[in-house]
C-alpha cells in the first residue's frame, strides 16, 4: 500500500513540475524562414497563391495520399489545408491535422517592380493549449518545420529563377 501511495504522489508531483515548466513556455509558437529570390513579385505569387502550383515546389505534394480539391483546398495525407486569404503580397492558409490541431501559415512576398530582389517570408503559427506535453513538445517545432520550410523555399527560389 505504501508503494502504491508513493507511486501515485510521485507521478502527481512529476505532472505538476511538467505543468509548471510548460507554463513558462509561450502559448504561441512561431516558426519563420525567408529567402531572397531574383525574380518579380508576381512570378513568386503565381506559385504561392494556388495549391495546385505547390506541387512544383513543396516536397511531398506529388504523393498519392495528397488530394488537391481546388486551388484553395487540399488534403495532405489527412492534414486539411485551406487558403483563407490572398492579397497582392500575402497568402494565408489554415492547416488542420487529423487530431484537430490548427496552424496558420502565412507566405509574404515583399518587393516591388523597381527591385530586382523579392523576399519570400513563410511562417507557421500555432496556438498551444495548457497541456504540458504539448508545450514541451513545441520546442521541436522550429527544428522540424524550419528544416522543411528552408528546403521548400529554396525549391521555390530555384523554380522561379529558372523562368
Amino acid at each position: 500500500m505504501k508503494l502504491l501511495k508513493l507511486s501515485f504522489f510521485s507521478l502527481l508531483f512529476l505532472f505538476v513540475i511538467a505543468s509548471v515548466l510548460g507554463m513558462l513556455l509561450p502559448s504561441t509558437v512561431l516558426v519563420s524562414r525567408a529567402v531572397n529570390v531574383t525574380a518579380s513579385k508576381d512570378s513568386v505569387m503565381h506559385y504561392a497563391k494556388d495549391i495546385e502550383q505547390w506541387k512544383a515546389w513543396i516536397d511531398g505534394m506529388e504523393q498519392p495520399s495528397v488530394k488537391i480539391l481546388s486551388s484553395t483546398h487540399a488534403d495532405l495525407a489527412g492534414t486539411k489545408v485551406d487558403i483563407t486569404g490572398i492579397s497582392d503580397s500575402t497568402v494565408i492558409s489554415s492547416w488542420t491535422s487529423k487530431k484537430g490541431n490548427t496552424q496558420t501559415s502565412t507566405i509574404r512576398v515583399i518587393g516591388d517592380s523597381t527591385q530586382k530582389i523579392t523576399v519570400v517570408q513563410w511562417q507557421f503559427e500555432q496556438k498551444l493549449k495548457w497541456y504540458p506535453w504539448e508545450r514541451l513538445g513545441s520546442m521541436m517545432n522550429d527544428k522540424i518545420l524550419g528544416t522543411m520550410m528552408e528546403k521548400n523555399l529554396n525549391s521555390l527560389k530555384s523554380l522561379v529563377e529558372k523562368k
